[in-house]
């Protein structure tokens, strides 16, 4: 039984969830970790207990969870979920989960507004937020209207989309193409739960920019944003590499989207700069920390430490500021993915090795003060490589 100090418990211990477990670890909050499987924040110091989970997209997660606070005395510590099933049923259980945890993710009428894709594309536009150019598709047959190749499909609610084709996208250049990925799709998932969109042209400096906040009802009491400069695959990847920037553009957009929402917690909002317009496109929004969370802890922006604040009645705070131009890298799948970049011409040796020397950088793995996580991702790669 846990008699001491109220804590919080990180549900998926990835790199987010490392990030986090240190955030709350170091300001001295008890910390344990579930997840499916062996994970890397189990193995920080930070992590005073660790617990194999059920599935989270399953009912039995959210019991999972119950047992848990009631088997380990918790009653009242703060769930932080890194990963987008989770969250949703987290938020489908909210009312139950809320007699024995602080639950500062959102009930399914906010949550299904944002993973409900096409939902939250009419929000934007009704806001004159810009997003990329979309139409919903009935019939393998129909043609594209005002839409120009390459486009990509996608499902109105992604996680049910990814479960059921195992792609989060198909990407196609043509309407033989479109239209055969489209027969593909129906065998499995109905056609007029996706939406087809054009493909923003990629000139090469349009990274991804991911605009984060903590929101109370919608109102921003804090932001950050960064931008992916390295990732894999080399477009709509996951981050290698990022930088801390701020884009005016971005904030304007995201104040009247999330104030719509009536969002609390924190959340990333993804925008992608058209070069045909020079229009930053609405992407998705993600209701948790994202990958590289560590960078905006490292910038003055500690979004771990925020949420257990708040849900513990400690909400004086408002933060408009902080640093530029800070980088962030994961030491392993940089280098890796790097060199095949460089290979197939697609990074620059120049820029990779002016990014080797740059100051000011946040080890998403290594730290000096909790240095076996780093090599635990070390071993789970080499055991995952191994097992193929």
């Amino acid at each position: 039984m846990n008699r001491g100090k109220t804590g919080a418990l990180i549900i998926e211990g990835h790199v987010q969830g490392l990030s986090n477990t240190r955030s709350l670890g170091e300001a001295g909050i008890p910390v344990y970790v579930v997840d499916k499987n062996a994970c890397i924040a189990a193995k920080s110091k930070y992590c005073q207990k660790f617990f194999i989970c059920p599935d989270f997209q399953t009912d039995a997660f959210a019991d999972f969870l119950i047992e848990l606070a009631q088997k380990e005395g918790i009653n009242g510590w703060v769930l932080i979920p890194s990963n987008d099933h989770a969250v949703y049923t987290i938020s489908k259980h909210k009312t139950k989960l809320e007699e024995f945890y602080k639950v500062i993710t959102p009930g399914l009428d906010i949550i299904e507004n944002i993973y409900d894709k096409s939902t939250l594309l009419d929000i934007a536009k009704s806001r004159g937020i810009p997003i990329p150019k979309t139409q919903y598709l009935k019939t393998n047959q129909e043609q594209l209207n005002g839409l120009n190749f390459p486009v990509l499909t996608k499902g109105r609610f992604g996680l049910s989309f990814y479960r059921v084709t195992g792609k989060k996208a198909f990407f196609a250049n043509n309407q033989v193409e479109l239209q055969a990925q489209l027969k593909e799709i129906e065998q499995k998932f109905s056609l007029e739960k996706t939406f087809t969109q054009e493909l923003i042209p990629f000139d090469g400096s349009n990274k991804t920019v991911s605009f984060t906040a903590f929101c109370v009802d919608g109102e921003i009491k804090a932001h950050w944003m960064g931008v992916k400069l390295r990732e894999h695959p080399i477009q709509f990847g996951t981050a290698t590499f990022a930088k801390s920037v701020f884009i005016q553009e971005c904030l304007n957009q995201s104040i009247p989207l999330l104030k719509t929402l009536k969002y609390t917690g924190v959340c990333e909002v993804e925008y992608l700069k058209d070069p045909r317009d020079n229009e930053y496109k609405l992407i998705e929004i993600n209701a948790r920390t994202w990958l590289w969370v560590g960078l905006a802890k490292a910038c003055g922006v500690d979004y771990a430490k925020m949420i257990y604040d708040y849900v513990n009645g400690d909400s004086d705070f408002q933060i408009t500021t902080y640093q530029q131009n800070r980088y962030w890298y994961n030491p392993i799948t940089d280098i890796v993915f790097s060199i095949i970049g460089i290979i197939k011409g697609k990074v620059s040796l120049t820029e990779y090795f002016k990014s080797v020397f740059a100051r000011k950088k946040t080890n998403a793995l290594f730290s000096s003060t909790d240095i076996k996580p780093g090599f635990a991702y070390i071993f789970n790669l080499l055991q995952f490589y191994k097992s193929r």
